[in-house]
């Protein structure tokens, strides 16, 4: 046999142990892999930190932090503490090794195994659970802040008389510190009796007693601990049914007492809080008595007691005494529920007033009226975007969101217009060739506002644009328009460095632009870009040289993540807006303050309840926190967004929550006080839409006061399914200015109908003053209409549109060939006791992108009129005399021929301006739009109106008789340019 340790017959050959190369070569990659986790966690915390301090809130990074870490630390100790004292009191009562039993000796080889590492076993043990127990902590950290931050309500329940915030910031806290207690005594139970039968104090095979009597008396004060927290989870139960959830037939989510609740559930809750007391008083006797028979007597009869009065008596009572007459038995805690439901949702001051739902009036009579009642939008926000689009565009690279914005802006003449607006944001799928550098240096931002008046339309069915072209330009006055924060920038860029950035470009060529705001964070340092490199998996970061000095890296960029990760404690509204405020394009986000614990107040879920045709069909239009399930909601804060810098600013709106005081107390600064908005910002805010919905949603059912009404369900309301969409969602709420009954004059408003549980005709219409800084903002109006008359809804004036013969074949003539029409928002107005409904029709043509206004239905008492012009139509269902009545200003008429003169002067140039103005339109009908023959034809129009004009005036002069103001056909004011 060979020396395999060597010798003369041959080389030493070591066998099974690395050489010294190979184990300090396994020694740097571990010391690397864990240098390079340790700075992937360092590079997120820290490019978390940099982008905080980059938009100015840093505290609510370090007082979130500090308040996980405390959270943390202070819970994952305790939990730890629990558990290692109780292994190592249960090791120190352990008997001696000769009073051992022969199962007991059986253990001893895994004694003497674990031995030598006791000490590490448990401190293996009590870290693992500690780290479990802390992580589970930290993630209270509202609740933590809510409670030791929480303000009073000076609301009391009417069951407990207990100010809400105990229900709303104290009790979710104790709730948890309960269950916190509950995980520590059953881990210390199971540690602790495990450690006493490895050590033999327990035993389960062998004869005589179970248990030594340490080990009895260690257990029984440990299940004492338990009983006795269950005692008082008991006691919290009595309150937690102020907040309880259960299926009631009045209503879903039902939250509060019910009569079972107050007369089965509450008493049965008390007795069992008392014998849970007694039980956990027994356990602990065995600390004298060494026997167990006492304390599982009395655990048994608080099991028996559970069942018997908790589950069994409840379930009589609803039997024998509820159901029987349950109107009555139920009708006082309704009538709490109806009380609390409608102040935790806002909607206690919604005014309710009889409609007739018949108009007395002649129909002829109302025509001016149907004019003052409303600036009817015939500019749909969700249709007309593919318009502006093609039309706006200018460059593959922008692009508008599926979803235009409704603003009110001011004419030249002083008067509010409502517009529908959208900003021409940074489209990376349109770039002409995607790489790194194209991606995030060049292209890096949108250009400029389009706007357009929302009730107009030109002669060929497209916007009349106040504000356009690129840059843009129009009655919104000079502003910043490089939109680098937008709801469609979902990437991240590095603008101001050695790289220059596309501007804009236009008939001479590209603009380059570096940008010199302080947003986003400086690439400068190497640390910063190293963590970056990391943080967003691209080392190209690290070393590109387009880095440079100047260089900042922008992210987290639409309104909603901003303001969201500034403001972790709001819920975000679903649809932020654009204005031009002061020179500047501002994000207007709506915030909310929610809970789910105010008692009695019935719940919903933000989700569903803020889910509409729109939603349904368009990803760009964000839902409200899915599931999240609330029964308080307030419109606190109002946030904006500077598309330019990316700052944020969250401003103090409803001063009276004491949800947002509490958040206020948590991170003071954050928030800044109400009358900081300026006047210039107020014009622009408005009452938001998933507000209005969820309000709408309850409004469904506590639009009643009287509990016997609401428990017969007979006054249940439902949110009709939107008659123009093949969804199958609800129809969306409209922003409209009009005027209410009650009102003198036209308001900027949101509305939507109602119609009754199971059927399509109208049961109510509901409207909310939606312009902030006006002494109605928010007021809900409630037009409810008598159930003996039947008023069309929303789906039968639409059936009515479809079946009428003469516009089902004007329909079908326009749905033929590649020609699609499509069907705008469906427009009701309260009008002498009628509604009248206006809904704008669109045609997507086969060689043109996008949908232009073609027609308009409109309705009113019987008369239905499928006309060119909203003035036409108006006339048609009022019977009113075309030749004596004047067009609305909104809707002039753009295609009358062109007016003559005796002059021949002024003719001749008439007759050129008529040229020009076809030529204009011409070129605009292309694919694509010939922009330079556009503006040659717009000049040529100028210079042929400014002679008509001029040979008019002198004519006058020399005695002549001008002619009317000479127009050509179609107003150059209705040519998209604005």
């Amino acid at each position: 046999m060979p020396d395999r340790g060597g010798g003369p017959t041959g080389p030493r050959i070591r066998v099974g142990r690395p050489s010294r190369r190979v184990r300090t070569l396994l020694m740097t990659l571990g010391v690397l892999a864990v240098l390079g986790m340790a700075f992937t966690m360092f590079a997120g915390f820290w490019t978390d930190w940099l982008w905080y301090r980059s938009v100015n809130y840093s505290s609510v990074f370090t007082t979130t932090l500090w308040t996980k870490i405390g959270l943390f630390f202070v819970f994952g100790l305790l939990m730890a503490l629990a558990v290692g004292v109780n292994i190592w009191l249960a090791h120190r009562l352990r008997p001696p090794l000769s009073a051992m039993s022969m199962e007991q000796q059986s253990l001893d080889r895994y004694r003497m195994g674990i031995a030598p590492y006791k000490k590490w076993l448990l401190l293996g043990i009590t870290s693992l659970v500690g780290l479990i127990a802390g992580a589970s902590a930290s993630s209270q950290w509202r609740t933590w802040l809510m409670w030791v931050n929480g303000v009073p309500f000076h609301q009391k329940d009417p069951q407990f008389h207990l100010d809400i915030s105990f229900y709303t910031f104290d009790l979710p806290w104790y709730r948890f510190l309960l269950g916190f207690g509950f995980a520590a005594a059953i881990l210390s139970v199971i540690a602790a009796a495990l450690t006493h039968y490895l050590y033999g104090g327990l035993r389960v095979t062998s004869p005589g007693a179970r248990a030594t009597a340490a080990a009895t008396g260690h257990l029984s004060v440990l299940l004492g601990v338990f009983v006795a927290l269950k005692a008082v989870a008991y006691w919290l139960d009595r309150y937690g049914l102020a907040v309880k959830s259960s299926d009631f037939k009045a209503t879903d989510n039902w939250t509060g007492l019910r009569y079972v609740d107050a007369n089965a559930y509450l008493p049965a809750k008390t007795i069992l809080f008392c014998i849970a007391v007694i039980c956990a008083l027994l356990f602990f006797a065995t600390l004298w008595r060494r026997t167990w028979q006492l304390p599982v007597i009395g655990f048994g009869l608080m099991v028996l007691s559970a069942i018997l009065i908790g589950g069994l008596y409840p379930a009589i009572v609803q039997k024998f005494q509820v159901q029987p007459n349950e109107q009555a038995k139920e009708a006082p805690y309704v009538a709490k529920n109806l009380k609390a439901t409608r102040e935790a949702y806002g909607i206690d001051d919604a005014k309710v007033s009889e409609y007739e739902g018949k108009s007395t009036t002649e129909k002829t009579k109302l025509r001016d009226d149907a004019t003052d009642a409303a600036s009817i939008r015939i500019m749909d926000p969700n249709i007309v975007s593919p318009t502006f689009q093609q039309l706006q565009q200018m460059r593959n690279y922008y692009a508008f969101p599926t979803n235009l914005d409704v603003d009110r802006y001011s004419t030249k003449d002083g008067n509010d217009q409502d517009t529908v607006i959208g900003l021409r944001e940074l489209n990376l799928n349109g770039i002409p060739k995607n790489n790194w550098i194209n991606d995030h240096f060049r292209y890096t931002h949108g250009y400029g506002a389009v706007a357009a008046k929302g009730t107009e339309a030109d002669s060929q069915g497209r916007p009349v644009f106040t504000e356009s072209d690129l840059p843009s330009k129009g009655d919104l006055k000079t502003y910043q328009q490089r939109v680098y924060y937008g709801e469609k920038t979902n990437t991240y860029s590095i603008v101001g460095g050695p790289q220059k950035e596309i501007d804009y470009s236009d008939d001479s060529g590209e603009k380059t632009f570096s940008y010199t705001g302080k947003s986003g964070v400086n690439l400068s340092n190497p640390i910063n870009r190293a963590a970056y490199a990391v943080a967003f998996n691209e080392p190209q970061i690290l070393y590109s040289g387009a880095i440079g000095e100047g260089s900042r890296i922008l992210y987290n960029r639409t309104p909603k993540e901003r303001v969201e990760a500034v403001a972790p404690w709001l819920t975000i509204d679903g649809d932020a807006y654009p204005a031009v405020v002061s020179g500047k394009i501002q994000w207007i986000v709506d915030a909310y303050t929610t809970t789910n614990g105010y008692p009695y107040a019935s719940r919903t879920t933000l989700g569903d309840t803020t889910a509409d045709s729109l939603t349904a069909t368009n990803n760009s239009r964000a839902v409200v926190a899915q599931q999240n399930q609330v029964n308080y909601i307030r419109n606190s804060v109002k946030a904006t967004v500077d598309a330019y810098t990316g700052q944020v600013k969250l401003y103090q709106w409803d001063t009276q929550d004491p949800v947002l005081k509490t958040w206020m107390k948590a991170f003071p600064g954050t928030v800044e006080p109400k009358g900081d908005i300026s006047q210039a910002l107020m014009d622009h805010l408005r009452y938001p839409q998933d507000l209005f919905k969820v309000q709408r949603e309850l409004l469904s059912r506590y639009h009643v006061e009287d509990a016997q009404t609401f428990l017969s369900g007979s006054e249940v309301w439902q949110v009709p399914d939107d008659p123009t969409n093949k969804s199958g969602n609800a129809v969306p709420p409209y922003y409209l200015s009009m005027k209410m009954p009650d009102q003198s004059s036209q308001a900027f408003s949101l509305t939507t109908t109602f119609t009754p549980n199971g059927r399509d005709n109208l049961s109510a219409f509901m409207s909310v003053d939606a312009e902030a800084g006006t002494s109605d903002y928010g007021k809900i109006r409630i037009l409810k209409l008598p159930t003996n008359t039947a008023v069309n809804g929303p789906k039968q004036v639409q059936s009515q549109f479809n079946s009428k013969p003469d516009i089902a074949e004007t329909i079908s003539l326009l749905n033929r060939g590649d020609s699609t029409v499509e069907y705008g928002n469906l427009l009701a107005v309260p009008l002498d006791g009628e509604f009248l409904y206006v809904e704008p029709v669109y045609v997507r043509g086969g060689g043109l992108k996008y949908p232009l206004l073609r027609k308009l239905l409109v309705t009113y008492g019987g008369n239905t009129a499928f006309e060119d012009t909203l003035g036409a139509a108006l006339n048609k269902v009022f019977g009113a005399d075309v030749s004596t009545t004047q067009p609305p200003p909104d809707q002039g008429d753009t295609t009358k021929p062109p007016q003559t003169s005796t002059n021949p002067t002024v003719q001749e140039a008439l007759n050129d301006a008529q040229k020009a103005f076809d030529a204009g339109q011409e070129a605009l009908s292309k694919q694509p739009i010939d922009w330079e023959a556009y503006g040659k034809a717009q000049k040529d129009l100028e210079a042929a109106l400014t002679r008509a004009e001029q040979a008019q005036t002198e004519a006058g002069k020399s005695g002549g008789k001008p002619s009317s103001s000479p127009k050509p056909s179609g107003s150059p004011s209705a040519s998209p340019s604005g």
